[in-house]
């Protein structure tokens, strides 16, 4: 019965608003406390920004807790995020963190969304893509963002991060990490990758290998220095709630 009573409140809008805010205060309170052993590439993240005026920010499904942390609220910053229950609960956590959202996903909405993304694009905006997500495989590229920043001329910039004493959850699709707080910390953006508008297939191929490869030899690196165990790729996606829009 309190089960139940929990799934019908997390399901309604005060429900999704109280349970996205306290999950930002328990993030932003482990941000503050986290001894930040090494932050590398926000500040030429933000020099890259002022630069190219906008940017496409991808991360793995499975370290988008804490992908917000540095954000300086500068200028403007849309997520992909899916429409359903847990993703209203992400938009609230977002907007907290200075960050809008696009509704849509693979699933769902993906004509849409990949317009919305687009046009972001070209008004100045950044956006962000979670491009193993929602369904997997973990830490496996898609193309998406590669097209957004082939079409648009704006840079891929990766972002991970990992922590001392950090959960993580193996039997979850992601491996998701939560971080605790009053621990060490790392925390790394890529360098920006340009896509050139006249890649062919096989280059874009290419440019997709090295972006999957740099993230994630790049997490398992910050992993391995904060006492993690190995997280290895995903090899299956996950079944899908919903049929495609498209």
């Amino acid at each position: 019965m309190k089960i139940k009573w929990f799934k019908k409140f997390a399901n309604s809008p005060l429900g999704e608003k109280i349970i996205g805010n306290v999950a930002y205060f328990y993030l932003k309170f482990v941000g503050l406390t986290t001894r930040w052993q090494s932050v590398t590439g926000v500040k030429e993240t933000y020099e890259t920004l002022e630069k190219y005026g906008s940017m496409i920010v991808i991360g793995w499904h499975g370290r988008t807790l804490l992908m917000p942390y540095f954000w300086n609220k500068t200028s403007n910053l849309n997520a992909l995020v899916s429409p359903h229950r847990d993703g209203r609960i992400i938009v609230h956590i977002l907007r907290k963190f200075g960050i809008g959202n696009i509704d849509g996903s693979t699933d769902r909405n993906s004509k849409e969304a990949a317009m919305e993304l687009m046009r972001n694009l070209q008004q100045g905006n950044s956006i962000a893509i979670i491009p193993d997500g929602p369904r997997g495989p973990s830490m496996k590229l898609t193309m998406s963002p590669l097209f957004y920043a082939q079409k648009s001329g704006k840079p891929i910039l990766g972002i991970t991060y990992s922590t001392e004493g950090a959960k993580i959850v193996l039997k979850s699709w992601d491996n998701m990490l939560v971080p605790l707080p009053f621990h060490r910390g790392m925390y790394a953006i890529t360098e920006p990758i340009f896509i050139p508008p006249e890649a062919t297939a096989g280059e874009l191929e290419q440019y997709r290998q090295k972006i999957e490869t740099t993230l994630n030899e790049l997490t398992w690196k910050l992993d391995k220095a904060m006492g993690l165990p190995y997280v290895a790729p995903g090899k299956e996606a996950k079944k899908s709630r919903y049929k495609k829009s498209d």
